[in-house]
């Protein structure tokens, strides 16, 4: 057994003696582990306060014929690290979303309902229509095409498809009750 290993087991039966020395023998190595992780100088220094914290409070627990206790006290000093970064970045993650929450107008569920509403509107107007105006009016606004592509999906002359397009917005402004 190295030493390290014995004055754990040592301090692991309440021997604080035992356990200045082993810290004395690990303290670069677990600070190491930590801030490689955490490569914050200030916060590995409180990581590394509260993995000795731990290593004392579980020092009973730990088995030298599973291992040495440098290793056992490295891989604790790696979880409670990668657990910091873990916690640091969810916290992170909740204040951006409570931000976003903020920024959003005060009143989404109005504006939803009124986006529902509206789009119910358009779509009872544009039943009203008749299925040639209808198939022209969502070709060119809904498709995204031009009153050539539309003449020429629909197999019709291009005058024909700008006035079935001109005639049903004409009928969908009276429907909402535009003035041109």
């Amino acid at each position: 057994m190295d030493s390290a290993t014995t004055a754990l087991v040592a301090a692991g039966r309440g021997d604080e003696e035992a356990f200045g020395r082993f810290y004395d023998e690990v303290a670069s190595l677990i600070h190491g582990v930590v801030l490689r992780v955490l490569r914050d100088p200030s916060m590995s220094e409180e990581v590394t306060q509260e993995v000795f914290v731990e290593i004392w409070r579980l020092a009973p627990r730990f088995e030298p014929s599973k291992g040495s206790a440098r290793t056992w006290a490295s891989t604790l000093a790696h979880r409670r690290a990668v657990d910091r970064v873990r916690s640091e970045q969810s916290s992170r993650e909740r204040d951006t979303r409570e931000h976003e929450k903020q920024d959003r107008p005060a009143d989404v569920v109005s504006e939803v309902v009124i986006d529902r509403f509206d789009r119910a509107r358009v779509q009872h107007a544009l039943a009203e229509l008749s299925d040639t105006q209808r198939e022209a009016v969502e070709l060119a606004y809904y498709g995204g095409h031009t009153y050539r592509e539309v003449a020429a999906l629909l197999d019709v002359p291009e005058g024909t498809v700008k006035t079935r397009i001109r005639d049903g917005l004409g009928r969908l402004r009276n429907e909402f009750g535009v003035e041109s």
